[in-house]
C-alpha cells in the first residue's frame, strides 16, 4: 500500500505541475460537480452510513451531514471570485512607487483524514476548501467507513479525474502511512491522541497541518436562563449521534441549588423524545470497543460514588444493537474516567457550583476544549466567561450550532487542535497567500548599497532619526 500511496501522490503533484493555478470558472465547476453528486446520491449516502454505524438516522445524516455539506459549497461558490482576487497591500514611504501584492494561490496537493463519526461532512468541508484554494486533494476515509468510502470513490471516480480528486479506503496501517506523504498541506479530524502521531508522521517531511481534535467541552448554565430551554437545547446536541461528536457538550456545571431541578427536568425532556432506544433517529455506537468503552466508564463512576441517571429507563445498554441510553452521571470527581478523558457518547457528568469564579477556575485548569457553551442571559457574563476562558469556538445559549455556520473559522485551540477551515478561514488555510513586492523603474535605493557614500550616510541618518530620533 506504501508504494500504491507513493505513486498516488506523485501523479497528483505532477498533474498539479501542469495546472498551477485552476482559474475561477474551474474551480466553480468542480464545486457544482461536488454538490450535484451530493444531492443526487443523498439516499444512497444516507444507507451506506447507516450501515456502517449499524443505525444511523436517515433524517439526522440529512440534516447534519447533507445540508451543511451543499450549504458549504454554496457557500464558497458564492464568495470565492472575492476570495481570490489579488489584494493591494501598504508600501512604506521609503520604497514607493513600488507597490505591494497578496497573491492566493494553492499549496498543490492536500491530504485530508477522515474520522468515522460524520464521514461525509467531514470529508466535504476540507475537500472543499481545498478545491476551492486550486488544489488537488486525496482523502482518507475511517476503517469504520467502509461502506460510504466505496461509494463516495465510485461517484467521485465517475466525477472526477482521480489526479485531481482521489478517495482512499483504510486497510490496516493506511493512515500512518498516508500522514507520512509528503503532502503541501494535511488535514486531520480525531483525537488528539492520534493527532500527535499524525503531526510527528508530517513533521518529516515538514507537511503544515490543521488538526482539529477534541476534548472535553463543557456547558455553563446560570441563574439567570431558564432551565427547561437550557437543558432542551444541551440534550439535543447530546443525543444527535448518540453524543459522537467532537463538538458535543461533555460535561455540565448548574448552580448547587438547581441541581434536583435540572435532573427531573432532564428526565422529562428525554421522556418525551423516547420510550425506548429502539426507535430508528437513535443512532447506535460505532463499534463494540466504543460501546464497551462507555460500559467501563459508567462501570468506574458507579464504583467510586457517582450517582447514575437512565434517561430512557425503558432500555439498557445492548451490546447487540449497540444502543445505549443517555445517561446523567452526579457526584463525578477527577479520579473517575468520565472525567478524564473526552467521552464521545451518551454521558453527560452534571458539575454543580457556587460562583462562576469557580467554574471558570476549574474549566481553565483542563486542557483547552474544541467548544464551551454558555447559557446566560447577562452580557457582562457572557464577557467575562468568553474572556477568560480559551477554547476552539463558544456557542451563546445553544450548543454545537457555531460549527455550521460557513462565515464562522471552525478549530481547536492548544490540545484541541491547530488551524481553522470553513468559510474564507478555509480557503486562506489551504492557500499560500503569496507576498510579491513590484520594483518601480526609479528606486533611490541604489543610494543604500555598500560602501556607502555620504550622501547615502546621510539618508540613513534622516531615516533613523525621523522613526527613532537622533542616531549618530
Amino acid at each position: 500500500m506504501d508504494e500504491q500511496l507513493d505513486q498516488y501522490i506523485t501523479q497528483q503533484k505532477q498533474a498539479f505541475l501542469q495546472c498551477p493555478m485552476p482559474q475561477l470558472q474551474e474551480r466553480l465547476s468542480d464545486l457544482n460537480k461536488i454538490s450535484l453528486l451530493i444531492t443526487q446520491n443523498q439516499h444512497a449516502i444516507c444507507h451506506a452510513i447507516a450501515q456502517d454505524f449499524g443505525q444511523r438516522s436517515a433524517s439526522e445524516t440529512a440534516l447534519l451531514e447533507i445540508f451543511t455539506s451543499i450549504e458549504c459549497i454554496k457557500y464558497t461558490q458564492k464568495n470565492l471570485s472575492r476570495w481570490m482576487r489579488i489584494q493591494k497591500r501598504h508600501t512604506s514611504m521609503w520604497f514607493k512607487p513600488a507597490k505591494n501584492r497578496v497573491i492566493p494561490q494553492p499549496v498543490g496537493v492536500v491530504g485530508i483524514i477522515v474520522p468515522w463519526n460524520y464521514p461525509l461532512f467531514l470529508a466535504i468541508a476540507p475537500l472543499v476548501a481545498a478545491i476551492a484554494a486550486g488544489n488537488s486533494v486525496m482523502v482518507k476515509m475511517s476503517e469504520n467507513s467502509q461502506e460510504l468510502c466505496r461509494l463516495l470513490q465510485q461517484l467521485f471516480t465517475d466525477t472526477f479525474a482521480q489526479e485531481k480528486v482521489r478517495f482512499i479506503a483504510e486497510e490496516g496501517g493506511t493512515g500512518k502511512a498516508f500522514s507520512a506523504l509528503p503532502f503541501d498541506h494535511l488535514v486531520f479530524t480525531g483525537s488528539s491522541t492520534t493527532g500527535k502521531a499524525v503531526m510527528a508522521n508530517a513533521a518529516k517531511n515538514l507537511v503544515p497541518v490543521t488538526l482539529e481534535l477534541g476534548g472535553k467541552s463543557p456547558a455553563i448554565i446560570a441563574d439567570d436562563y431558564d432551565i427547561k430551554k437550557a437543558l432542551e437545547r444541551i440534550l439535543g446536541g447530546k443525543t444527535y449521534n448518540s453524543g459522537q461528536t467532537c463538538v458535543a457538550p461533555d460535561y455540565l456545571y448548574v448552580p448547587e441549588d438547581l441541581l434536583p431541578e435540572v435532573i427531573n427536568k432532564a428526565k422529562k425532556i428525554i421522556a418525551k423524545r423516547f420510550v425506548d432506544t429502539n426507535h430508528q433517529d437513535y443512532t447506535s455506537i460505532i463499534d463494540s470497543q466504543s460501546f464497551e468503552r462507555l460500559v467501563t466508564t459508567l462501570e468506574d463512576a458507579k464504583a467510586k460514588g457517582a450517582d447514575i441517571y437512565n434517561l430512557i429507563p425503558n432500555s439498557s445498554p445492548d451490546l447487540h444493537s449497540r444502543k445505549f441510553p443517555l445517561h446523567l452521571v452526579t457526584g463525578v470527581d477527577e479520579t473517575m474516567q468520565v472525567m478524564q478523558r473526552e467521552i464521545f457518547g451518551p454521558i453527560l457528568p452534571i458539575i454543580s457550583y457556587q460562583s462562576i469564579e469557580q467554574v471558570i477556575s476549574l474549566i481553565n485548569k483542563g486542557d483547552r476544549p474544541l467548544a464551551l457553551y454558555l447559557f446566560s442571559n447577562s452580557k457582562d457574563l457572557q464577557q467575562k466567561v468568553i474572556h477568560q476562558t480559551r477554547s476552539g469556538g463558544v456557542t451563546i445559549n445553544d450548543v454545537m450550532l457555531h460549527v455550521a455556520q460557513d462565515d464562522l473559522p471552525f478549530g481547536g485551540s492548544g490540545h484541541s487542535g491547530i488551524g481553522h477551515y470553513h468559510g474564507k478561514e478555509g480557503f486562506e488555510r489551504l492557500s499560500k497567500m503569496r507576498p510579491v513586492m513590484y520594483q518601480a523603474s526609479l528606486s533611490s535605493l541604489k543610494l543604500l548599497y555598500s560602501p556607502y557614500s555620504s550622501l547615502g550616510k546621510r539618508m540613513i541618518n534622516f531615516i533613523i532619526n525621523r522613526k527613532f530620533g537622533k542616531y549618530d
